[in-house]
């Protein structure tokens, strides 16, 4: 079955000829068997036509961090942090994503595969159709081998399309609170082995960070996860420059992501190992800090630089990517049509599927959100309201 968009404002997307970010106003898409089989202007019949009405389109968003297989939010710490308490405090105090574990290591696989379907339709109505979901808070072997097969198994059922990272290395559990390198030594030996076995994490990440995985442990798990066929990524650089985004440059790393205290030979470091910047400007946010990720320093240097959400229970309850343009245009101060491109093809290249999706371009999946807006700057100018008119998903309009 053919399906056709037409009466289109425009088409705001990354052209790969190109390579850059264009606006075409003069096209209408042909769609059939989930993928994009034409762009132009008369394009012929179709079986099912969606009529555009003149708005604009984009791609579906790329959400490249998340966090979304946990039982219950941390609503208590926000109000913690609201009397001034912060976030490393928090942690501190036995709160942060400690405050987690119980709830999913207690939890049935059916009970957290319906808080993960009910998260995945949330993201689905904020125009998200890819995103990369990681586990990291069961921190043992069963839980995070559940959390896992929890994500695996919602991929096979639900719409959107999600790519799995093991990320037992998120903060060290309270068996192994005195005992660091014992816990290093559990990750390496008994937990990721038994991660590559199932098969379903794509990616290992490791929170690299003062306070959780230095960078000689971040360094011994991340080569241990390329040893067992796991590609890598990292939490870096997010409350002070670690020197972990030398290290996610050093490791080839496809992403390092945070980034707020990413020191100039951080920078460099990604830029001559073509790491990918994923900036999160909604944690930032969240925490009611005032210190975003340098992206002017970034984008200079020639970084890659992708958007993502970051949801979590506790530093960013955040789902909404039109939300994070907002933010990258409000504080980053980052063009809209870069904010697109961060949230759409970089994502995607965060994730390495910029062949497949983050784009509007003959042969890859038909992901398109078509908005009730006329003109892209509109999106971060009515940042207060739902923009999105329809999503359409593998070709299928979903709302």
């Amino acid at each position: 079955m053919k399906t056709l968009l037409t009466h289109i404002g425009k088409i705001i997307t990354w052209h790969s000829d190109r390579q850059s970010m264009i606006i075409d106003t003069e096209s209408d898409i042909m769609i059939e068997d989930g993928r994009i089989i034409k762009i132009g202007p008369d394009l012929g019949e179709a079986d099912y036509i969606i009529d555009c009405h003149g708005k604009m389109v984009s791609p579906g968003f790329v959400d490249s961090h998340t966090h979304p297989v946990f039982m219950h939010g941390r609503e208590e710490e926000f109000q913690m942090r609201l009397q001034g308490a912060t976030y490393e405090e928090i942690a501190l105090a036995g709160g942060g994503i400690v405050s987690n574990i119980k709830g999913v290591r207690e939890a049935t696989e059916d009970e957290l595969i319906h808080k993960v379907r009910d998260r995945m339709d949330t993201f689905l109505s904020f125009g998200t159709t890819t995103i990369e979901a990681k586990s990291g808070y069961g921190l043992d072997v069963e839980s995070e081998l559940k959390s896992l097969s929890v994500l695996d198994k919602v991929n096979q059922h639900h719409e959107i399309d999600i790519h799995s990272t093991f990320m037992g290395a998120h903060a060290f559990p309270p068996e192994f609170a005195e005992n660091k390198d014992g816990y290093i030594e559990y990750i390496c030996q008994n937990m990721l082995p038994e991660i590559a076995k199932q098969g379903i994490a794509e990616y290992c990440d490791v929170f690299c960070e003062k306070g959780y995985f230095s960078v000689e442990h971040s360094r011994q798990i991340l080569k241990t996860a390329k040893q067992v066929g796991l590609k890598i990524r990292l939490h870096a650089d997010e409350f002070v420059d670690s020197g972990a985004a030398e290290l996610a440059g050093e490791l080839n790393a496809c992403s390092a992501d945070h980034l707020m205290a990413i020191s100039d030979n951080g920078i460099q470091s990604l830029k001559e190992n073509h790491v990918v910047a994923t900036l999160l400007p909604g944690t930032t946010f969240f925490l009611g800090k005032s210190t975003y990720a340098p992206y002017k320093k970034l984008k200079l240097a020639g970084v890659n630089i992708a958007l993502a959400t970051d949801f979590n229970p506790g530093s960013c309850y955040i789902q909404s990517m039109p939300f994070m343009l907002a933010l990258a245009c409000i504080y980053l101060k980052m063009d809209i049509l870069d904010a697109f491109k961060a949230s759409t093809i970089v994502g995607a290249k965060a994730l390495g599927l910029e062949k497949t999706v983050g784009s509007i371009e003959e042969g890859k999946k038909a992901d398109i959100v078509v908005w009730n807006v006329e003109d892209p700057v509109e999106i971060p100018y009515n940042v207060n309201q739902s923009l999105i008119r329809s999503v359409i998903k593998n070709g299928k309009k979903l709302k």
